[in-house]
């Protein structure tokens, strides 16, 4: 970091007077703090993270200057080298009114590495993640994910100790085979059992949780929450109510196999969402326009089902689909897998997290398996004329949300350009009322300019299940 880039960090922190998901920091002014749990969740977030030594969080955040610049970065270096993996930070220093201030930048580790964790305790009580301006102990599930790409580990390989073959001898099972024999046919001389023990559907001869959800008759018997439920809403939060006071306008669980649940939730997705007649201007024809691209909505419910964690930290939580009056949600237990980074979605081959279920469907002819699926939901949003689709993804979950209004060009005020630059750190609602302090108030901000920059996509929630916690910041997103 630049001395002058140093100075203007300085100046922010001074002017927010806060911390934020990518900086913390430290007096030192007394010696040196221990700060493993900053090194470890800056290095298992995206995009890593500064700390900052010499200034007073408890004085304004005013310069208090460090003790000994030189002792300091040995001493922090030396709390590096007690991590695994072992962190290289890189240190910057400046003098502000007399005093040193010391940066210590800290890197995202590569993915296959995650999660670094202080030696001394431990994995699962030495690996942090950063929440807001806080470091927070990862949960058990959060440190098996990153372990779970590390390691290899298929989870749906695993197996029922009630399931037996004969629950795998449907017609979908039949038709699997005589598909997988046509198509490859290096594999069609093959006993059946070989060919499904290759192929992930059996392991020590009984199904695998991949077999059961392609197969069986009914793999809820097994596992009965991998499954999804669907609600459509009569308004844009689920506690919405409608004019007779209902909850919901439609509400269901969807069971059965991965191809029955796909069928059935595009069924509960047509039949849930608004459906207009225009005339094409080239024909004069009357044609149905849905009020979102159904192609778009059969790729995410197929990524979901596919691409879900299926480990047993997950067995009770199901894929969600939640319909409101100005957007669709779908959201699936297990986060982004592997290497793969919101930034880099559609744009590189993925590492998948299911093989065999994927191998599977493709074999099935229900996906090409060709990493094609996020490309072709962007672009029918965008012939479609609404919005790109949001992606989210944080702490186990990866979630989709597609908007129903159309998307047009709109010209922000002045306002509204100060909160975009003002959130690209998320704030609290404090920190936009010291922003606009003697300017206006902040219930005056809040309906304005911040609740209707949510509706329009540009400003996010970081508790977004809990719209109204103190503790939500609001972030920028475009």
């Amino acid at each position: 970091m630049l001395e002058n880039e140093l100075i203007a960090l300085i100046n922010k922190i001074q002017t927010i007077r806060s911390e934020s998901n990518t900086v913390e920091v430290k007096a030192a002014n007394k010696g040196c703090p221990k700060v493993r749990d900053s090194l470890s969740s800056f290095s298992n977030q995206s995009g890593g993270g500064v700390i900052v030594f010499g200034l007073d969080e408890n004085d304004s955040f005013n310069v208090c200057g460090v003790y000994d610049a030189a002792d300091l970065m040995k001493k922090v270096e030396a709390q590096c080298i007690e991590m695994t993996p072992v962190i290289r930070p890189l240190f910057s220093a400046v003098s502000v009114d007399g005093k040193t201030v010391v940066s210590a930048e800290i890197q995202e580790i590569d993915n296959s590495e995650k999660p670094c964790f202080y030696s001394g305790v431990g994995r699962l009580k030495g690996s942090y993640i950063r929440s807001g301006d806080a470091d927070r102990l990862m949960t058990e599930y959060e440190v098996y994910s990153f372990e779970a790409f590390r390691k290899k580990i298929q989870d749906e390989l695993r197996t029922s100790e009630r399931a037996l073959m004969r629950d795998m001898h449907t017609k979908a099972f039949d038709l699997y085979l005589d598909l997988l024999k046509s198509k490859k046919p290096n594999l069609a001389g093959l006993p059946d059992e070989e060919l499904c023990r290759l192929q992930g559907i059996t392991e020590d001869s009984k199904p695998t949780l991949a077999g059961l959800l392609l197969f069986s008759s009914y793999p809820q018997a097994f596992f009965p929450q991998l499954c999804i439920t669907a609600v459509s809403v009569p308004g844009t939060e689920i506690s919405s109510t409608g004019n007779i006071g209902e909850r919901f306008i439609d509400n269901k669980r969807l069971d059965g196999t991965l191809v029955q649940m796909l069928d059935d939730s595009l069924q509960f997705v047509r039949k849930n969402m608004k459906v207009a007649t225009i005339i094409d201007p080239n024909t004069g024809k009357r044609v149905d326009k849905t009020e979102y691209p159904v192609i778009a909505i059969r790729e995410l419910i197929l990524n979901a089902l596919i691409h879900r964690d299926y480990s047993t930290h997950t067995d009770s939580a199901p894929i969600t689909i939640r319909m409101y009056s100005d957007r669709l949600e779908i959201e699936n237990p297990g986060g982004l897998y592997g290497r793969m980074t919101l930034d880099r979605l559609g744009k590189v081959s993925a590492d998948t997290r299911n093989p065999a279920i994927a191998n599977a469907m493709e074999i099935l002819g229900e996906t090409e398996n060709r990493y094609s699926g996020i490309p072709t939901i962007i672009n029918a949003m965008e012939e479609h004329g609404l919005p790109a689709p949001k992606f989210e993804s944080d702490r186990g979950i990866f979630k989709v949300t597609l908007y129903n209004r159309p998307k047009t060009i709109s010209v922000l005020d002045s306002n509204e350009e100060e909160i975009l630059e003002f959130c690209k750190m998320p704030r609290s609602r404090s920190d936009l009322e010291k922003l606009f302090e003697n300017r206006m108030t902040i219930a005056y901000v809040m309906e304005k300019y911040v609740k209707p920059m949510i509706e329009r996509g540009l400003i996010g929630l970081t508790i977004p299940d809990k719209p109204k916690s103190k503790y939500q910041k609001y972030y920028t997103i475009m």
